[in-house]
């Protein structure tokens, strides 16, 4: 298992109050380059309106994106545990894609951020 697959606390003693600036800064370094990439985040509100997408599902929800450039996304975001892919043995292929319950977890987190961006002064 990767250890973005571990629950990481940047506390040593495990209360919010403890973190150190240090601390904080290189957590959030790590949890960006989990979601960096151009099209990351986008995957991630798709698959967080919906239950279970397809890969063309995915492709036509995201018409910007090329097909090269999605399937390496999704499997980096697989590798780093936050997409779950699961294929089916069929012609056509038939390959489906779902957050997993970590991936899942940083829904409120990612609704924080859009509320924070809302607020923005003109």
């Amino acid at each position: 298992m990767n250890s973005t697959d571990k629950k990481v606390s940047y506390s040593p003693t495990g209360r919010i109050e403890d973190v150190t600036p240090d601390a904080a800064a290189s957590g959030t370094e790590s949890v960006l380059r989990l979601l960096e990439g151009r099209w990351k985040l986008i995957i991630i509100f798709h698959l967080f309106d919906k239950t279970v997408l397809r890969f063309s599902d995915l492709d036509r929800a995201i018409p910007g994106v090329s097909q090269k450039m999605l399937i390496q996304q999704l499997k980096e975001l697989e590798r780093d545990g936050i997409v779950e892919r699961k294929a089916y043995p069929v012609v056509p292929p038939k390959v489906e894609y779902r957050l997993t319950p970590w991936g899942q977890g940083m829904c409120p987190a990612l609704d924080a951020l859009l509320e924070w961006g809302a607020q923005k002064p003109q």
